[in-house]
């Protein structure tokens, strides 16, 4: 009667246990937990991934780029940017790179997916994720390590501002860089690529605002050379090029 009697109490446990575990890998792909770690090291709590291992921006965070083989590769990348001035921002309005968070700028991963932009990029980056009530795409509360502070931020949807997507590479600098000559297609693409875009601390981004990387760099210094990296990777992936003092900024950032 004892023997059974624990049976029955450790299955009682391992039912709850299953529960509760089950919640964390919500609103990702079948068969991924949360908190699995498919590139290894960095700013989402072991899941982010290298810039150069991440080319289209698919795979969640920004993973600090530290070998002395991959800082060489970060360096050839951005030496081949083009530099030119910043042009004028006359004209610019968030609306001329179509109404945020579209899911509708065919061309870019998740595109017409049924969810929005922001979301996806929740999803993409966030760990412990779980959705509003009846809903398969609104991140509801989630777990981020910011890529720019290094800090664990518990974000819920009451508090949408503590969490803010990042343009990598601002879109009012795309403006200026050339974007203000493309076609509307074109600019809702760069709008809405998620190599272009990262959640973070959101007093971080607000302080970032449209700079450039010689005005403004994540404060931890060890993802700064991803950062570059990934700066680089879109303005290659679009044609555009950066200025003189950010090019040098970045190369600096990556050991050069």
């Amino acid at each position: 009667m004892r023997g059974r009697r624990a049976g029955a109490a450790l299955a009682v446990v391992l039912a709850a246990v299953t529960l509760v575990t089950g919640c964390d890998g919500v609103g990702m792909p079948e068969g991924q937990d949360a908190s699995a770690s498919p590139g290894g090291g960095g700013g989402t709590g072991g899941r982010a991934v290298s810039p150069l291992s991440n080319p289209d921006g698919t795979e969640p965070g920004l993973a600090p780029v530290t070998s002395d083989a991959d800082r060489a590769k970060a360096r050839g990348l951005i030496a081949d940017l083009r530099t030119k001035g910043r042009g004028p921002r006359t004209g610019y309005e968030r609306d001329a790179f179509g109404y945020a968070w579209m899911d509708t700028a065919d061309g870019v991963p998740f595109a017409r997916n049924g969810c929005d932009t922001r979301n996806d990029v929740l999803r993409r980056d966030g760990a412990k994720v779980r959705h509003r009530s009846g809903s398969d795409c609104v991140v509801a509360s989630m777990t981020l390590e910011d890529p720019y502070t290094g800090r664990r931020i518990d974000w819920t949807k009451r508090h949408a501002t503590d969490v803010q997507i990042d343009h990598v590479m601002p879109l009012s600098y795309d403006w200026q860089m050339g974007a203000a000559h493309w076609s509307e297609d074109k600019r809702r693409r760069i709008a809405n690529d998620p190599l272009n875009l990262l959640p973070v601390d959101g007093p971080a981004n607000s302080a970032k605002r449209d700079s450039g990387p010689a005005s403004w760099l994540p404060p931890s210094r060890t993802i700064r050379c991803a950062y570059a990296v990934r700066f680089a990777q879109v303005a290659h992936k679009y044609e555009l090029a950066v200025t003189s003092p950010d090019k040098r900024t970045m190369l600096a950032q990556c050991g050069g």
